[in-house]
C-alpha cells in the first residue's frame, strides 16, 4: 500500500473518498450512482478508476462479499490531517501559522470561525 501523503489524489479520486466515507462499505453501484449525482460518468469509468484507486492504496475492496464492497483506506479526519501537512511543508515551508493567516486573509471565515480561532489562540497562549 502506498503512503497517502507520498502522492496528492487527484480531484476525482477526492469526490471518490468523499462519496465513500459517507456510504461505506458500498458496492460499485452505490459509488457510481452518487457520482453521476456530481458529473456525467459512465459506470466502466466508475470501475476503472475505483481499480486505480485500489493499486494506490486510496481503497480497500471486500472481495468475500458479492457484490465487491468498497471503502476508503483512511478515514476522512488521518486523510484530512495528512494532506493539511503536505501542504503545510511543500507550500508554507512547514510553517502552519502561514496556511492559519493565509486562510483568514481570504475573507471566507464566518464570525464563528473568526471567534473559534481567537478561542484556540488564546488557549496556546494559556489564556482562557
Amino acid at each position: 500500500m502506498r503512503e497517502l501523503g507520498s502522492s496528492q489524489p487527484t480531484a476525482v479520486e477526492l469526490e471518490l473518498l468523499r462519496i465513500l466515507w459517507e456510504l461505506q462499505p458500498c458496492p460499485v453501484r452505490d459509488v457510481h450512482n452518487r457520482l453521476a449525482e456530481i458529473k456525467q460518468t459512465n459506470y466502466s469509468t466508475t470501475v476503472k478508476m475505483l481499480s486505480v484507486m485500489l493499486q494506490k492504496g486510496l481503497v480497500r475492496r471486500d472481495e468475500k462479499k458479492s457484490p465487491h464492497l468498497y471503502r476508503a483506506a483512511m478515514s476522512r479526519k488521518v486523510a484530512a490531517k495528512t494532506f493539511l501537512n503536505d501542504l503545510i511543508d511543500k507550500v508554507y515551508d512547514g510553517a502552519a501559522m502561514s496556511l492559519v493567516l493565509q486562510a483568514l486573509a481570504t475573507g471566507k471565515a464566518s464570525p464563528e470561525e473568526i471567534a473559534e480561532a481567537r478561542k484556540l489562540l488564546d488557549q496556546m497562549e494559556g489564556r482562557k
